[in-house]
């Protein structure tokens, strides 16, 4: 990975601890790039939205974090179909290896299993 990046991090919020993980992990290996997120402390409000949509599109590619939760997860619904109305590249990360639960928002994405290497090969194709 040679260019800093900013990736977005869609997620369930039962699911946090993985958006921690992930973030943790790029830490560790010193990585190029930076995550963004939006967590929701007003929920899925009007100016909630708008400021969201504004992070995705200043974003080089969204990480959609996938498990079962994920299927009633309306904020990360919403941040995956605002990713895909603005045109940035998405990928599904499964969280677990035996759950692959995704939202019908990910439909025709490319998803993968969770290894630091697709997550890094993702990256260095945006």
């Amino acid at each position: 990975m040679t260019d800093d990046k900013r990736v977005f991090i869609a997620f369930a919020v039962e699911d946090r601890q993985y958006r921690d993980f992930l973030k943790g992990q790029s830490l560790n290996t010193d990585s190029p790039f930076e995550y963004v997120d939006m967590s929701a402390k007003e929920p899925w409000s009007d100016s909630w939205k708008t400021r969201c949509r504004t992070r995705i599109k200043g974003c080089d590619g969204v990480i959609a974090l996938l498990s079962s939760n994920s299927l009633s997860a309306d904020g990360q619904k919403w941040e995956i179909k605002c990713a895909k109305e603005e045109d940035v590249t998405l990928i599904g990360v499964y969280i677990h290896p035996d759950d692959t639960s995704y939202p019908s928002e990910m439909s025709g994405v490319k998803k993968i299993k969770w290894t630091w290497e697709g997550i890094a090969d993702f990256i260095d194709g945006l």
